[in-house]
């Protein structure tokens, strides 16, 4: 299961990718790439070149889960083509995953609560 909500983590891969990868390859790319843990249970999302379709990897404590979605009709809104990753809210992911213009929401710094021991 890929949860889009505020109870995990959403980075997106600003640059495209061979849309011919498997999981494999992209946990490797989270990791090598990316730099970032695979296994800590944050969402990648993961986009082709054309910026129709994309691919959603989770690890989620047990293996790991893909996602692949595209648009009939028209493009994703993508952030500009830089290194790295792009962190999105849950509500973010949604628009971008619906192909709405995610950037048009408004930005709120996700708050998580804090662990006292």
């Amino acid at each position: 299961m890929i949860p889009i909500d505020g109870s995990v983590r959403i980075y997106v891969a600003t640059q495209p990718i061979d849309f011919r990868a498997g999981i494999n390859r992209l946990m490797g790319l989270v990791t090598h790439v990316l730099g970032h843990d695979a296994c800590a249970g944050d969402v990648f999302v993961f986009r082709n070149k054309a910026a129709d379709k994309v691919k959603l990897v989770r690890h989620d404590g047990s293996g790991a889960v893909m996602a692949t979605k595209w648009l009939d009709r028209g493009r994703f809104h993508w952030p500009p083509l830089q290194g790295g990753t792009l962190a999105l809210t849950g509500a973010q992911c949604v628009a971008l995953l619906s192909g709405l213009d995610w950037r048009r929401l408004p930005f709120q710094e996700e708050r998580r609560p804090k662990v006292f021991g």
